[in-house]
């Protein structure tokens, strides 16, 4: 059975649709079946970052309303996916989201769920049928504190099991003190960290081309040492 992770944050802007992009990579390259799904209704982005925009037809909307069959809403790929639908519906709730993203997560290792920012209906929508979840900050107080508010709204979902990732980290930033460290932003968002993804603006380019940034970038090796911590292997929590 499937792992289904909702990937939040409070804020927007912090790097949640990279964050699944890079790590369902990396968990990729482990040798794992992974799908993400992409929850962000009208401001969906994953199709740009995996490159597969023009293949998008159909989407979980689609599925839900009876539009297509199954097979038709997965993108196939690496990381296979599932675009978010244009413009919302009454017929999308948690309920009727949870059961098709169940049905559709069998023979995956991994499911990630893209939450659109906030604890919005998108959000609650995302969490009808997530059972872990990963929180994705920037090391400031704004987004630590609205990180720390969704926090609350998982663990009302019953949702327990959230892990932290501080994404665009700049250590010498943190040692100028114009960045929370990193003992702050676990304290500020009461969440176990998961790992840790240094600032690297090639991901920006990723964003335009479609193309992931090579083995070698920073943040590919971080999402590469999550993707191993998530499938129990021992690894640094953060980067040297």
């Amino acid at each position: 059975m499937a792992e289904i992770y909702a990937t939040v944050s409070g804020k927007g802007g912090v790097g949640k649709s990279t964050f699944v992009a890079g790590v369902s990579k990396g968990l990729a390259d482990l040798g794992k079946r992974v799908l993400a799904v992409d929850c962000d209704i009208g401001l969906r982005s994953l199709d740009l970052l995996f490159g597969c925009s023009d293949k998008v037809v159909f989407d979980w909307g689609d599925l839900i309303c009876g539009r297509c069959e199954k097979d038709n809403v997965i993108i196939r790929g690496e990381t296979d996916y599932i675009a978010a639908p244009r413009s919302y519906e009454d017929e999308y709730t948690p309920e009727a989201f949870g059961k098709v993203i169940k049905d559709l997560s069998a023979g995956y290792d991994y499911v990630f769920l893209d939450s659109p920012a906030g604890i919005g209906a998108g959000f609650r929508i995302t969490l009808g049928c997530a059972r872990k979840a990963v929180a994705v900050s920037t090391p400031d107080n704004i987004c630590i504190r609205s990180c720390s508010r969704a926090r609350e709204e998982l663990e009302k979902a019953g949702i327990e099991d959230t892990r932290l990732v501080i994404n665009m980290f700049d250590k010498k930033s943190v040692v100028r003190n114009r960045l929370l460290n990193v003992d702050d932003c676990i304290d500020g968002t009461g969440i176990q960290l998961l790992g840790i993804v240094p600032i690297d603006r090639t991901l920006a380019y990723a964003s335009v081309t479609g193309v992931a940034p090579d083995e070698f970038a920073p943040s590919e090796q971080a999402f590469f040492r999550i993707a191993k911590r998530i499938t129990g292997e021992r690894v640094p929590l953060v980067f040297e």
